[in-house]
């Protein structure tokens, strides 16, 4: 008996790193999986290898969200999980960022994910049900110079975890965010990741799929008391 069967789960940004790993551990425990992405020839393959649905989605467009919750619920009869997952990470300064990065990184990482929570909740309020696990960063707890924008975002993200679940909490909705470090993705491409893993007190980085257990978990019922938190999933490197 898998930990997560007879749930239906979207996750966004699933066509590979860190949703991918969350769309085969997510199948693995019985879950009906739709991965969701604009990476529409790596997100069919990997929803075919997983067992699960890619449906083409760009996260900061309100009309695709709606088209995707309605087309799970015409499917599946229900929504359980939502991992708002899908991001996007460019290494500038404030001074560096022009105003159209700034949006772009805005919109995909800050207002996808509040779209998100917007496009699922009257389905899960519902049912008196849900799940959303939103992925943050360590970065929502230090300064980022080197990634300004980004960082702003991943703040964003932590505050809107908390609001969220304190409105939806009353459903039987739970909200929860995780705030991973250096872990091995397609989003770290260029970065010395090995140098970078020596300044962890762990000594190292870490795999897509170390983040996909602890989602799983949050994900499933062995969380069932946990809501509004952040869980961190760094080797150390924020404390």
């Amino acid at each position: 008996m898998g930990q997560l069967d007879g749930r239906v789960a979207i996750i966004t940004g699933g066509a590979r790193g860190q949703g991918a790993a969350e769309g085969r551990r997510f199948a693995s425990e019985g879950a009906t999986v739709y991965l969701t992405d604009v990476l529409v020839e790596e997100g069919t393959a990997t929803a075919a290898e997983i067992g699960g649905t890619f449906l083409e989605h760009d996260v900061t467009d309100v009309d695709q969200w709606k088209v995707v919750v309605e087309r799970v619920l015409d499917e599946a009869g229900r929504v359980d999980i939502l991992v708002n997952n899908a991001g996007i990470l460019q290494f500038l300064t404030m001074t560096e960022t022009s105003l159209d990065v700034w949006n772009r990184i805005v919109a995909i990482n800050q207002t996808g994910v509040f779209l998100g929570m917007q496009a699922v909740a009257p389905a899960m309020k519902a049912q008196k049900s849900g799940n959303i696990v939103n992925i943050s960063s360590v970065a929502a707890y230090k300064g980022g110079s080197a990634c300004f924008a980004y960082t702003a975002t991943k703040w964003a993200v932590r505050g809107m975890t908390k609001g969220a679940a304190q409105e939806l909490g009353p459903f039987g909705i739970r909200v929860n965010s995780v705030h991973p470090g250096i872990i091995d993705t397609p989003m770290m491409a260029g970065t010395p990741l090995e140098e970078l893993g020596k300044g962890v007190p762990l000594g190292r980085y870490a795999s897509a799929d170390e983040v996909a257990k602890l989602v799983l978990w949050l994900a499933s019922d062995e969380s069932a008391y946990a809501t509004g938190a952040e869980f961190v999933l760094d080797g150390g490197l924020t404390t």
